[in-house]
Protein backbone atom coordinates (compact mmCIF):
# COMPACT_ATOMS: atom_id res chain seq x y z
CA UNK A 1 0.00 0.00 0.00
CA UNK A 2 1.41 3.62 -0.69
CA UNK A 3 2.40 5.86 2.21
CA UNK A 4 1.12 8.94 0.18
CA UNK A 5 -2.39 8.35 -1.29
CA UNK A 6 -2.82 11.77 -3.21
CA UNK A 7 -1.23 12.15 -6.86
CA UNK A 8 -1.19 16.15 -7.50
CA UNK A 9 -0.47 17.76 -10.51
CA UNK A 10 -0.71 21.49 -11.48
CA UNK A 11 0.53 24.09 -13.03
CA UNK A 12 1.87 27.63 -11.63
CA UNK A 13 2.28 30.26 -14.29
CA UNK A 14 4.21 33.55 -12.62
CA UNK A 15 7.13 35.26 -12.81
CA UNK A 16 10.62 35.18 -11.78
CA UNK A 17 9.55 31.46 -10.71
CA UNK A 18 12.90 29.13 -9.28
CA UNK A 19 12.19 25.28 -9.80
CA UNK A 20 15.21 24.57 -7.78
CA UNK A 21 13.62 27.25 -5.11
CA UNK A 22 10.42 25.65 -5.19
CA UNK A 23 11.76 21.86 -5.32
CA UNK A 24 13.93 22.34 -1.91
CA UNK A 25 10.63 24.02 0.01
CA UNK A 26 8.76 20.75 -1.31
CA UNK A 27 11.10 18.87 0.26
CA UNK A 28 11.56 21.10 3.66
CA UNK A 29 7.63 21.91 4.19
CA UNK A 30 5.43 19.07 3.03
CA UNK A 31 5.79 15.11 3.37
CA UNK A 32 5.76 13.02 -0.03
CA UNK A 33 7.17 11.39 -2.62
CA UNK A 34 7.79 10.91 -6.49
CA UNK A 35 8.56 14.86 -6.49
CA UNK A 36 8.53 16.63 -10.03
CA UNK A 37 9.23 20.31 -10.47
CA UNK A 38 9.96 21.26 -13.68
CA UNK A 39 9.62 24.48 -15.79
CA UNK A 40 11.13 27.96 -16.22
CA UNK A 41 10.12 31.49 -14.67
CA UNK A 42 6.88 32.04 -16.01
CA UNK A 43 5.53 28.35 -15.76
CA UNK A 44 6.43 25.67 -13.68
CA UNK A 45 4.83 21.89 -13.50
CA UNK A 46 4.25 20.16 -10.19
CA UNK A 47 4.15 16.67 -9.65
CA UNK A 48 3.72 15.28 -5.97
CA UNK A 49 2.27 12.36 -3.99
CA UNK A 50 1.21 13.51 -0.31
CA UNK A 51 -1.60 12.79 1.66
CA UNK A 52 -1.80 16.93 2.19
CA UNK A 53 -2.41 18.40 -1.05
CA UNK A 54 -4.84 21.27 -0.14
CA UNK A 55 -1.12 22.46 1.22
CA UNK A 56 0.60 21.88 -1.89
CA UNK A 57 -2.43 23.77 -3.93
CA UNK A 58 -2.21 26.83 -1.44
CA UNK A 59 1.59 26.97 -1.85
CA UNK A 60 1.42 27.30 -5.19
CA UNK A 61 -1.14 29.65 -5.44
CA UNK A 62 0.97 32.15 -3.38
CA UNK A 63 3.65 31.75 -6.30
CA UNK A 64 1.92 32.23 -9.17
CA UNK A 65 -1.72 31.56 -11.08
CA UNK A 66 -2.30 27.82 -11.18
CA UNK A 67 -4.03 26.07 -13.60
CA UNK A 68 -4.64 22.38 -14.78
CA UNK A 69 -5.07 20.82 -11.06
CA UNK A 70 -5.49 17.24 -11.14
CA UNK A 71 -5.83 15.69 -7.34
CA UNK A 72 -6.56 11.68 -7.77
CA UNK A 73 -6.58 9.16 -4.64
CA UNK A 74 -4.41 6.17 -5.74
CA UNK A 75 -5.64 4.13 -3.09
CA UNK A 76 -9.39 4.42 -4.73
CA UNK A 77 -8.11 3.73 -8.40
CA UNK A 78 -5.95 0.48 -7.01
CA UNK A 79 -9.19 -0.60 -5.84
CA UNK A 80 -10.15 -0.39 -9.22
CA UNK A 81 -12.41 2.77 -8.42
CA UNK A 82 -12.13 6.13 -10.17
CA UNK A 83 -10.06 7.86 -8.00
Amino acid sequence: MEEFIFDTQLLIEGHDLDEDEINEYFVTHFQGDCLLVVGDEDLIKIHFHTNEPWKVLEYAASLGDIHDIVVENMKLQAMGLKG
